[in-house]
């Protein structure tokens, strides 16, 4: 996975709209979301809801992405602070996803902005 992002801009959805997107009814079924972190990482903080697919562990699930997401779905991919999951989100759209959006600021954005109780490390 490159660390370039060539072409477009990435899109973006802030960490307060994402707490909104969660809170409206039937919302998460309809969202994908991804959590790009790795496993010690969630085991210290996590959102509900999200799928995890460590980057680190890329060999082991790019294969399957296709058949484990719908590509034309909202799709939201949140890291640590928001590198990470740019990265995954340009790659996603290389595989042919349409709807991407990187969660700026990462888990650690969402402690601070919406969620204290979410632990920040």
């Amino acid at each position: 996975m490159s660390d370039r992002f060539p072409g477009q801009q990435l899109a973006q959805i802030s960490v307060q709209e994402l707490a909104e997107r969660l809170q409206e009814n039937n919302t998460q079924s309809q969202l994908q979301l991804i959590d790009v972190r790795e496993p010690d990482e969630i085991a210290i903080a996590r959102i509900e809801g999200f799928t995890n697919l460590p980057l680190s562990d890329f060999a082991n699930w790019s294969d399957s992405i296709h058949s484990r997401f719908d590509p034309d779905a909202e799709t939201l991919v949140l890291c640590h602070h928001g590198i990470r999951s740019a990265q995954m989100c340009q790659w996603l759209i290389s595989q042919g996803f349409t709807n991407v959006k990187n969660i700026s600021g990462g888990i650690a954005a969402y402690s601070l902005r919406v969620d204290p109780n979410i632990p920040q490390y």
